[in-house]
């Protein structure tokens, strides 16, 4: 499966589970009185969002989300969904990613527990019936494609976070910020965001080479011969450039308004000149299809060494739909080969 389209198209393959009450989930943090009397006095709160502003009356307690990126943000800021999109790509056994696995085993919700979200399938789109049966008092969609008439029909469920920016463009810290005020929990965003930016910059601190190095984003399908790029609204460049990288001029020269995803022609494949180049590859493959290609081979990065071609798919989905609990993963696992291939192609 080529991982070019967005959270929303990738069709999931299992059947979302029965709702029962002690499925429902929550907070899983029991906060101080005065802190929870704090977070009620927030309300009503206005979210803004490309659909309009959605009128938050008083705090959600039961939050649902669609897509991917938006469960990870409720989650990170201490409340667990009733309700959340199974993920069927880059995922794991449970239908779910390592770092959200991670904080619900921290939250004491871990998936198969009493106190689990309800996992539903987006197999066919935006799954109405479940979110109905959840019974929410906020849906989150902050990250996601969904169209006005989606959106209309999930605000007769429950108040919704429309997409912060269209198609899957929407950045984790402006979701987090979102949910934050949704929730009554601005301090507590702001400080994830906070955490997770310091990490970033550690990783920047620590590979100084990237200052000095360009790069380009992609995707690159030996089988076929399709090259195509990824602009600056997408994650990828989003990532890179905050660890310090500089995107190659070419791309955005490139790309139309408001376009986060191009095609280019393989026969131009020299014209993409970058120190690293970044692309997903088929799980377990690596470099070697792609590097052999002669038509592949051409681009600049991939004779200085500077190809990055992840074949784990849960390691690309962090970065590709980054979160503020994908970040931290992608840098452990991920940065270590950016700075290979930067070194390498800076001749060190």
């Amino acid at each position: 499966m080529k991982f070019t389209r967005r959270a929303g198209l990738i069709a999931a393959a299992t059947t979302a589970l029965a709702l029962t009450l002690s499925a429902c989930g929550g907070t899983a943090e029991s906060a101080p009185a005065s802190s929870t009397a704090a977070a009620s006095a927030a309300f009503p709160v206005s979210i803004k969002h490309i659909y309009g502003t959605t009128e938050i009356a008083k705090k959600p307690e039961r939050v649902a989300t669609v897509s991917w990126v938006n469960a990870d943000a409720v989650l990170a800021l201490g409340v667990v969904p009733v309700a959340m999109a199974e993920d069927t790509w880059g995922n794991n056994k449970q239908g779910s990613t390592d770092w959200k696995d991670a904080k619900l085993a921290e939250l004491g919700a871990s998936i198969g527990s009493e106190k689990a979200p309800v996992q539903y399938s987006e197999k066919d789109g935006v799954n109405f019936t479940a979110l109905a049966e959840a019974q929410p008092d906020l849906i989150v969609a902050g990250y996601s494609g969904l169209t006005q008439e989606e959106y209309d029909k999930l605000s007769k469920i429950a108040p919704v976070i429309g997409p912060i920016a269209p198609s899957y463009t929407s950045g984790w810290q402006d979701v987090t910020t979102a949910v934050g005020q949704a929730l009554g929990k601005d301090a507590e965003a702001k400080a994830v965001i906070s955490e997770v930016e310091g990490k970033i910059a550690a990783a920047a601190a620590a590979n100084t080479v990237f200052k000095d190095t360009t790069f380009i984003a992609g995707n690159l399908e030996p089988s076929d011969n399709t090259i195509s790029l990824y602009a600056t609204g997408d994650s990828r460049p989003r990532f890179l450039t905050a660890l310090g990288m500089t995107q190659a001029a070419i791309v955005d020269a490139n790309a139309k308004d408001g376009e986060f995803f191009l095609p280019w022609a393989a026969e131009r494949a020299n014209e993409l000149d970058s120190d690293i180049f970044f692309t997903w590859a088929a799980e377990g493959t690596g470099t070697d299809g792609i590097a052999k290609n002669k038509l592949f081979a051409q681009i600049p990065a991939v004779s200085k060494g500077g190809l990055v071609a992840a074949a784990n798919d849960m390691e690309v989905l962090a970065i590709s739909a980054a979160s503020p609990l994908s970040v931290p993963y992608a840098i452990d696992k991920v940065v270590p080969a950016f700075a290979a291939a930067a070194q390498a192609a800076a001749g060190k």
